[in-house]
């Protein structure tokens, strides 16, 4: 079952010149070590870091309730599986935020990320596995 879905839209000159402006302090409050070290291995990093972006707005829009606040920008990491897919892991308050939207703590987090410069884009979904009641 859908618990919930968000998507994100960002202009990558945006994140690339926020970057430019204000150094490690905008990196290090929006993206953990790990997230760092991967988009700045890469030849286009301004790209990685806007779709990783995307991915935290994606998916804080997909955990929120009526009653919920911002969460931290580090709470939420993406990283990528062997075969190159984008995954999340949660911590702190957005794992927090599941497990009282789920909690047995059985769900998936998809996530799709794509860029076309000079915008990147990202979509997630939460889906439970319970079994929905019948009844």
């Amino acid at each position: 079952m859908i618990i919930g879905i968000g998507t994100d839209i960002c202009d990558i000159s945006r994140i690339e010149s926020s970057i430019e402006k204000f150094g490690t302090r905008f990196i290090e409050k929006i993206f953990t070590p790990f997230e760092r070290d991967y988009c700045e291995s890469k030849s286009a990093s301004g790209s990685a870091y806007a779709k990783r972006f995307a991915a935290k707005e994606a998916i804080a829009k997909a955990l929120a309730t009526d009653n919920s606040g911002a969460l931290p920008w580090t709470d939420v990491e993406v990283r990528n599986d062997p075969s190159g897919r984008p995954v999340a892991k949660l911590y702190g308050k957005a794992l927090e935020r599941l497990k009282s939207i789920v909690p047995d703590g059985k769900a998936n987090v998809h996530l799709s990320l794509s860029d076309d410069y000079p915008y990147a884009v990202a979509y997630a979904i939460i889906e439970t596995q319970q079994m929905e009641s019948l009844s």
